[in-house]
């Protein structure tokens, strides 16, 4: 079993104070703040986070989806878009959009296209989220 860990502090009340995020592996580590999750502030916060896992994830499912079905992609670019929306007193994460680009010489669009929604159901962040509603818009460059 493989277990990853990041941690958190947070320091003042929620809307004057400010926190700090550090991943376990070291290879980041930085402020969020309340104007960073809720406004224009220049940290980091929890959606953008899950973005990049998001993105990460699905990528490298994709990319071994398509090895597994004997196309292997020269280059595939993913972007992740949490959406976080007001519900009465609340907040909650309504939405994530995936965008994907692949350039996989030799596969065909169909093909292509049902790997793609395939590795979005199977992605382990993405049934992390299920109870998220997760969109997927994939293109294929490159293809035959």
């Amino acid at each position: 079993m493989i277990v990853r860990h990041s941690d958190a502090e947070w320091q003042g009340n929620l809307k004057e104070g400010h926190g700090k995020v550090k991943l376990g592996s070291g290879a980041y580590e930085g402020p969020y703040s309340f104007r960073s999750r809720f406004a224009d502030g220049a940290e980091t916060n929890p959606e953008e986070l899950i973005a990049a896992a998001h993105a990460g994830c699905y990528t490298m499912a994709l990319v071994a989806g398509l090895s597994a079905a004997g196309h292997t992609p020269g280059h595939v670019h993913t972007t992740a878009k949490v959406r976080l929306e007001q519900s009465g007193p609340a907040f909650t994460i309504t939405l994530i959009e995936l965008e994907t680009e692949a350039d996989v010489p030799g596969v065909d669009n169909a093909t292509f296209q049902r790997l793609a929604e395939e590795m979005k159901k199977s992605c382990p962040v993405s049934k992390a989220l299920a109870g998220t509603q997760i969109t997927l818009k994939a293109v294929l460059i490159g293809g035959k």
